[in-house]
């Protein structure tokens, strides 16, 4: 059972936390939704890319994050914007802090109910792709469907770099879509929070017959429906800090490129 205390908390603020960058795809939902809310975007760019780690190695990483928010910035709720970090780390987190949590899941079930041609595609990070989370939510949401599971390497990496139209890109992304291009595929789900930013390469790729799904929308609205419940809505101004394990000037510069406007962001170290 949550301990939530209903004196004056409202205006503490939200943790949101992604490996890199690509949760900014998430936090950009949660602000249009919740201009009110009061931010800090943690991004752990020192341990990047996640989907190439050990669920030992996100555990640690993900419990020292959460103890620094908590300790630091009294935040009241936290929400993964990562894919993979909530597939293997959202249960134990959940089990160990009193607050409320929002994860982050691929959107399979949205996109099983909207197929016509019966096949629809995962993309998302090696470990997300490998995890029990997703087999569940194929099993759950994939009965009498085809379902495309692609695990892709290095293509977090590239958005972590801020170039999008770096011809790694592009040569990436045609290697990961080949599968889905020479199928019926009609519904792809962006299954890392990096990827959204790549909306317009793959949509190049693949063309209008296939529609794009991801979970910003579907979380930002879940985010609002727990504030409700737990009477912690916010009335504040809607400021938000941005802090990266790694280099903040990188972080500022990417991140100001993606969001289309200017981000500074201070370096931790945990």
């Amino acid at each position: 059972m949550l301990d939530i205390k209903k004196k004056k908390i409202n205006n503490r603020p939200i943790g949101v936390f992604d490996s890199g960058v690509g949760g900014l795809s998430i936090f950009v939902e949660l602000k249009k939704l919740l201009p009110h809310e009061n931010f800090v975007f943690f991004a752990d760019q020192k341990n990047v890319p996640y989907g190439e780690k050990s669920k030992k190695e996100l555990v640690g990483f993900m419990y020292k994050v959460v103890d620094y928010l908590k300790d630091k910035h009294d935040i009241k709720m936290f929400v993964i914007a990562c894919n993979t970090a909530t597939c293997f780390t959202i249960k134990g987190l959940r089990a160990r802090y009193a607050m409320p949590m929002v994860g982050t899941e691929p959107a399979v079930k949205p996109a099983s109910q909207g197929t016509k041609t019966g096949t629809i595609a995962i993309i998302s990070t090696p470990a997300t792709s490998k995890s029990k989370t997703v087999k569940k939510l194929i099993n759950d949401y994939g009965n009498g469907i085809t379902v495309l599971n692609i695990g892709c390497k290095n293509l977090e990496n590239t958005v972590e770099k801020g170039n999008l139209e770096n011809p790694e890109v592009n040569k990436l992304l045609r290697k990961y879509l080949k599968e889905v291009k020479n199928s019926n595929t009609d519904q792809l789900v962006l299954g890392c929070t990096h990827y959204p930013f790549l909306k317009i390469a793959i949509e190049k790729i693949l063309g209008p017959s296939v529609k794009l799904v991801d979970s910003g929308q579907a979380i930002a609205r879940h985010t609002r429906s727990l504030l409700q419940t737990h009477k912690i809505l916010s009335k504040g101004k809607g400021t938000t800090a941005y802090f990266t394990t790694g280099s903040a000037k990188k972080f500022s510069k990417v991140a100001s490129e993606l969001l289309k406007h200017k981000i500074k962001a201070n370096k931790i170290k945990l």
